[in-house]
């Protein structure tokens, strides 16, 4: 008996209510002859008699009378849980879930996740920052942030951030005093450099651009670290070259403790988008979040 249709107790709950099969019908916008028909389906897989039905009158039998009573809480349970559902479609409430690169977790969500959350005061965040590529929608999340050339081609795409951005090299007044300036990316293979290792344990090769030639070069190094931080004192102590995203060197740079080199040789890239597997039943924190993201200016 667990199989038995819900639709089938619903409408006989609702005939067992008004005990007019019209006045049902028409409460819940569907036709006499179709609550009839539910009743007999219920009727005959129970094997007894719910109601007593006349020309004038609908009265329960005392098995109808016990349905209705076990029934009466446990469907009213099951409208506030769909009611509850429905309120994640409706309203901008719950929890959002991101995975984005490291890059993105530090200089382009700060700018943006205070104010969004100011605005969808009912929303929670969740941010992992992660350099390697993962599913995220088996991993549990509702959407990531990677740059173009790490994003599944079956995805949805929205801009985040920046449009573009840049990798810069730099060095200490001192080290550039001590070993000298480069001049063309290859000089850079008689210098020693910090590295940084990404938690897949890759070390990026770091390529340089000027009209036509790009130059991809993999530097010895005197440190490779997962931690920025860790090489951005390395750097600025005169331990190495150093590069990465311009955003990262800016205030060690503005303080003179870096010098830019090879800046004509600085490629540009696109920055970083969202993205997401769907927009049909797109959790309503995720919708919330393309919506505010389409209002901010673009930069």
């Amino acid at each position: 008996m667990t199989d038995l249709p819900l639709a089938d107790l619903d409408a006989f709950m609702a005939v067992a209510r008004d005990r007019n099969f019209r006045a049902a019908a028409r409460k819940r916008g569907v036709s006499p002859s179709s609550l009839s028909e539910a009743l007999r389906r219920l009727e005959e897989r129970l094997g007894v008699r719910l109601l007593n039905r006349t020309t004038r009158s609908v009265t329960l039998t005392e098995a109808g009378e016990q349905l209705m009573e076990r029934l009466s809480p446990a469907l009213g349970e099951v409208a506030s849980a769909l009611d509850q559902i429905g309120s994640f479609r409706d309203s901008a409430t719950g929890t959002l879930r991101l995975n984005v690169a490291t890059v993105v977790a530090k200089v382009v969500l700060p700018d943006i996740v205070a104010d969004f959350l100011k605005a969808y005061p009912g929303i929670t965040l969740e941010v992992i920052g992660d350099d390697s590529f993962i599913d995220v929608l088996a991993a549990g999340f509702d959407a990531g942030v990677r740059y173009d050339e790490r994003l599944e081609k079956d995805m949805i795409a929205v801009p985040i951030g920046p449009r573009r951005q840049r990798f810069v090299t730099a060095a200490s007044p001192a080290y550039l005093l001590a070993h000298g300036e480069p001049r063309h990316p290859r000089d850079i293979l008689d210098h020693v450099c910090i590295r940084h290792r990404f938690a897949s344990g890759r070390v990026s090769s770091w390529e340089y651009e000027r009209g036509n030639e790009v130059v991809r070069i993999s530097p010895q190094a005197r440190i490779t670290a997962n931690t920025l931080e860790l090489e951005i004192r390395a750097a600025v102590a005169g331990l190495g070259i150093i590069a990465t995203f311009e955003e990262f060197l800016a205030p060690a740079i503005a303080t003179g403790e870096l010098v830019p080199i090879l800046e004509d040789w600085a490629p540009e890239f696109p920055g970083p988008y969202l993205y997401y597997a769907s927009r049909r039943h797109m959790p309503p924190p995720l919708r919330a979040f393309l919506d505010f993201l389409k209002s901010r200016p673009r930069t």
